[in-house]
């Protein structure tokens, strides 16, 4: 009776540990870091409506600082060219790092974005390029992005396309955003391919458009994959998808595809700003390149994924509870099926080779929700003695011809085999013989469930 009182007393603060002290489940939070690239080039003196386009872009882009300030998984820092050298004559290594990454530095850039003087020229894919050690390495998650603000195009022999293409198939950053302030319209061809290019015609636009950015920046959009069945139903699921960035190749995402308590897919929330090469891993796999999804938009993205089952199974299961079954598509292998297990496959025709002995090869048809079972004949077993060590081979009796089996281990005296129903034949060579001549054979029939012995 005490053992009892004692074990339900240590149960009952078990319990209660485990409700004071829940377990704490760690989570890792990507971290964004935002490098503003900043023109000073002698252009931005020039009148914009009420003032400079030099003031208006200093004074708008402080009040982003602002508000960026109060979130806690942002860093930011402050690239600037055309501030250091006065135009003429044309300096196009005119730029630098002027405020780096860290945490609580948004004084220091509000600082000296307002003692910025505009000079010089505006060499942009240098300014680009050296922005590729302004990240610093990290062990943890990060989104390096780049806001380029500027009223100009490239002033020297730079190529900010060829730049901005190696930093992102690099991986060092994702596209970037690149604010015009007042530029010609025909201009905007030239930064098309720099990034995603967004033109401000009017002074009044240009906190909608900050604001625009960094929405995308920082807000994850929502997207679902529907995996449609026979009759176009997003019924499919338990499909792991891998989810890569189409730029760098490199692994972005992967989940298992889930139905939701509505029975619907389930909702996932990716990154807006990367192109994605997404791969459902059906077998065969389905795959879908260059996938993009619009910011703030419940994006929907699906795969014909109609499926049915494929089992393999026998009287005998005990004998066969290591075979395996190739699974061939189109002649290449993608899967290798266990015994007595069902697998689903896309729906369509396949060659099987059951790894009995001998093989059984056969072509099976995968039809929509059903599964096809393939019935193993109930096998034989033979015991197969020999009189000395040496080789021996096994051949089945085809209509005259023999085909060969297997070879018997050399090693051992006896040896143990699991057949198909069929006729066999046995060719035995002693270790210790020179002549071909004293080659033994011995012929043998496995019925379904015999068991039989063989004497060389």
């Amino acid at each position: 009776m005490k053992r009892l009182l004692k074990y339900c007393f240590f149960l009952l603060l078990s319990m209660i540990t485990v409700q004071a002290f829940p377990q704490k489940i760690k989570t890792v939070k990507e971290k964004t870091r935002i490098l503003f690239i900043f023109d000073a080039s002698q252009s931005m003196n020039g009148r914009w409506e009420k003032s400079t386009k030099m003031n208006v872009a200093r004074d708008f882009l402080i009040e982003m600082i602002d508000s960026l300030e109060l979130e806690s998984n942002v860093e930011m820092a402050l690239r600037v060219y055309g501030h250091q050298s006065s135009f003429p004559p044309q300096d196009c290594e005119d730029t630098r790092l002027e405020v780096p990454f860290s945490f609580d530095n948004a004084g220091e850039i509000r600082q000296t974005l307002r003692y910025l003087s505009a000079r010089g020229t505006t060499p942009i894919a240098y300014a680009l390029s050296k922005a590729a050690t302004d990240f610093p390495e990290s062990d943890e998650l990060v989104r390096n992005i780049v806001i380029l603000i500027t009223d100009g195009v490239e002033a020297c022999d730079g190529d900010p396309c060829a730049v901005s293409e190696d930093l992102q198939k690099k991986g060092i950053i994702l596209e970037p955003f690149i604010i015009g302030i007042g530029l010609d319209k025909k201009y905007k061809k030239s930064f098309e391919c720099v990034g995603e290019f967004l033109e401000v015609s009017k002074e009044r636009n240009f906190g909608g458009t900050l604001n625009y950015v960094i929405s995308q920046v920082l807000d994850k959009t929502s997207m679902q994959v529907n995996l449609l069945d026979e009759n176009d139903k997003p019924t499919e699921s338990n499909v792991t998808m891998t989810f890569y960035n189409h730029t760098t190749g490199k692994l972005r995402y992967q989940y298992m595809h889930t139905m939701n308590s509505m029975g619907l897919p389930d909702t996932l929330f990716l990154d807006p700003l990367i192109t994605y090469d997404i791969t459902v891993h059906t077998l065969p796999k389905l795959h879908s390149d260059s996938v993009r999804i619009e910011p703030g938009k419940h994006s929907v993205v699906g795969f014909r994924a109609v499926q049915g089952k494929l089992k393999i199974t026998s009287q005998r299961t005990n004998l066969f509870k290591n075979l395996s079954c190739i699974v061939k598509k189109d002649a290449e292998t993608i899967n290798v099926q266990a015994f007595d297990y069902e697998q689903k496959y896309l729906v369509g025709n396949y060659g099987i080779e059951l790894l009995t002995l001998p093989r059984i090869k056969m072509d099976v048809n995968i039809r929509a929700s059903e599964t096809t079972v393939i019935d193993i004949p109930r096998p034989g077993l033979v015991t197969v003695f020999k009189p000395t060590y040496g080789p021996c081979d096994l051949f089945l009796k085809i209509e005259g011809k023999m085909v060969w089996v297997c070879a018997l281990d050399s090693r051992e005296l006896r040896n143990t085999l699991t057949l198909q129903p069929g006729n066999y034949h046995l060719v035995f060579r002693s270790k210790t013989v020179q002549l071909s001549h004293y080659t033994k054979k011995r012929s043998f029939i496995i019925n379904s469930g015999s068991s039989i012995a063989v004497r060389l």
